[in-house]
């Protein structure tokens, strides 16, 4: 590779690290490095290199067990130069191999070149909290943290994925390996890649594994005592993973949503380090009904953190859309990710590098309604006759089981058909998400209905929506580190082994959690029922006069770009302008967001038009 190609790629992640830059380029083999400093700032700059040299490594992200790693490591030999976390790779990859991803607790994407073996090896984390891209062109590997590194490789022709854009307009996000991008991919969660002589392979070295539901063993008569159990082995296990992500050379802070969640993990951080003051931060709304800003301001008293409190107003959404797009990378359906990205923006102003934050709770220990719906029994289709059929063929298509998720597809699939142009409506069925297969079915089949609905949340919700445009996407756009306790590989293998029963024992979301915050937590906090983060639709949009909004929804752009039909598009418009109906933020598709922030994708990346 040029070196000039290297320096633009490397140039286009500057915002992920803005502290160094490093690389590597070897016969073959062609190394960048951007660094947002966290260990040992000193000497911690990438690549690694073995005592050799013949192992080379980069890594964004944190290895937490490295300090286990590393002495074992160290008894068996191995030399360190720094202190950095992400030097146990290139010493874990001589004993064990590609084999060594078995032994990472931790959140990262990796690249290590064996230059004896001629052999790349790429991995991401086990939750998919790091973002890892690639793509094979002309013989060549290219890969990336972000896309838009990828892309300034002059070999890569960007084209859109429309497989992807029915997955946005469908699911909450994109689903690895899918991307917007066509022939582009993502590492799914706890996926690595191996290059070498013989070609690409990529395998999954980690997934959920939920027990067969005929293996569950029966509850004791006792539900209370099972409860209390339970939730005394998860405060263990989240307790350390607290413990291990307040661990950093800069200052880190806490995100505070007003909810269970981040509440737990604020007042297990106080416990953690008597007498320190944390910072926090929350996004408020001030003058609207969804406003948190009074649990926040409860929990912050009570724990006495240095609370700051970023407000987020209707002009926010107009300086910052543009922008939320190039970092996500992706069209989306909720207008959220703009206060993520505020957040974001003043957590570094303010000098935190890192954040703790709640993500992953919600997916592994039961806290959307749906949890509560699948446990009485009521988590089925509607639909009866023709339709039942047809919609039992769509999900085995799509899950590989019949399984309900988020909506019925066999009515919203007749609304997508409409909305695309005329040139792409009749090739919809082969590009549709009802006809890819979007997660592996052996983990799905003979497995309870709580546990199936998990899985389906952590790959479909979490993993790229929830962890990547949401939060790693928003947060490093400010170069600012998110940490997720409750996705600790510990934490995790503990919420796989948790009776389904107990996840909403008693009829409550996250039974379990809030047994575990029960003595930490304001009793305000414990009663609230799950509140989504919201942000300013479509309709709000419309009906307030956002001109810029309506014009990147006008028959002429969307006519130029030649993806979406305008007279559609148009009717949705005036559907929602003219009668001010509004989008519910958790409960519709909001599909006119999806539209207008596809423009801006467009235009952002350069992307054909059809028109």
């Amino acid at each position: 590779m040029q070196t000039h190609v290297l320096s633009e790629m490397i140039s286009e992640l500057a915002h992920r690290g803005p502290d160094d830059a490093g690389r590597h380029v070897g016969e073959g083999i062609a190394l960048g490095f951007r660094r947002l400093a966290l260990n040992d700032l000193e000497r911690g700059n990438q690549p690694h290199f073995s005592e050799d040299r013949d192992l080379v490594s980069v890594c964004n992200g944190e290895i937490y067990n490295h300090r286990a790693l590393r002495e074992e490591l160290a008894r068996a030999g191995h030399r360190f130069r720094t202190a950095c976390d992400t030097e146990v790779l290139v010493h874990l990859y001589r004993r064990h191999g590609t084999g060594l991803t078995a032994r990472l607790d931790g959140q990262f994407a990796f690249a290590l070149y064996d230059a004896t073996a001629r052999r790349l090896l790429l991995a991401r984390d086990h939750a998919g909290i790091v973002p890892l891209f690639y793509t094979v062109v002309d013989g060549l590997l290219v890969f990336g943290s972000e896309i838009k590194a990828i892309l300034r490789h002059p070999a890569v022709r960007p084209r859109v994925d429309l497989r992807g854009l029915d997955q946005v307009l469908t699911l909450p996000g994109l689903v690895s390996p899918r991307t917007m991008f066509e022939g582009i991919h993502s590492l799914r969660p706890g996926e690595r890649l191996v290059a070498d002589a013989s070609g690409v392979t990529v395998e999954r070295y980690w997934d959920l594994d939920y027990p067969d539901a005929g293996d569950l063993p029966p509850l004791g008569g006792d539900i209370d005592a099972e409860l209390g159990a339970a939730a005394d082995r998860v405060a263990a296990l989240l307790d350390g993973a607290v413990r291990d992500r307040l661990e950093a050379d800069v200052p880190v802070g806490l995100y505070l949503s007003g909810g269970l969640d981040s509440s737990l993990l604020a007042a297990l951080a106080a416990r953690a380090r008597p007498g320190r003051t944390w910072p926090s931060y929350s996004v408020v709304f001030p003058g609207h009904d969804f406003d948190e800003s009074p649990h926040q301001r409860l929990v912050a008293a009570k724990l006495g953190t240095r609370h700051h409190e970023v407000p987020v107003h209707a002009a926010d959404v107009a300086d910052r859309l543009r922008a939320m797009v190039r970092h996500a990378e992706t069209p989306v359906r909720e207008s959220y990710n703009v206060c993520s990205l505020k957040l974001s923006e003043a957590v570094r102003a303010d000098g935190t590098v890192a954040v703790l934050t709640g993500e992953g709770a919600d997916e592994l220990f039961g806290g959307y309604p749906g949890y509560r719906y699948d446990a009485a029994g009521l988590g089925g289709s509607r639909l009866t006759g023709l339709d039942a059929h047809l919609e039992r063929e769509i999900r085995e298509r799509m899950w590989g089981v019949d399984i309900g998720y988020e909506q019925d597809q066999i009515t919203t699939q007749e609304i997508r058909r409409d909305l695309y142009s005329a040139d792409l409506a009749p090739s919809f069925d082969a590009f549709a998400v009802t006809s890819q297969r979007l997660v592996d079915a052996d983990r799905l089949k003979g497995r309870h209905p709580l546990h199936q609905r998990s899985y389906l949340d952590f790959h479909l919700r979490l993993a790229d929506h929830l962890l990547g445009d949401h939060g790693d996407r928003m947060a490093l756009a400010n170069a600012v580190e998110p940490r997720f306790p409750f996705l600790a590989r510990p934490v995790v293998d503990q919420a796989v082994a948790l009776h389904p029963a107990l996840m909403v024992a008693g009829g409550a979301e996250k039974a379990v959690l809030r047994r575990v915050a029960g003595p930490l937590v304001p009793g305000e906090v414990l009663a609230r029922p799950k509140f989504g983060f919201r942000g300013q639709t479509s309709g709000h949009l419309l009906n307030t006069g956002a001109d810029w909004f309506e014009e990147l929804l006008s028959p002429s752009l969307v006519r130029r770009q030649g993806y979406f039909d305008p007279d559609t598009v148009s009717a949705l418009v005036r559907h929602h302008r003219d009668r001010g109906d509004q989008v519910h933020a958790h409960l519709d598709t909001d599909y006119l967001m999806v539209i207008a922030t596809f423009a801006l994708f467009v235009e952002e990346f350069g992307l054909p038009c059809l028109g």
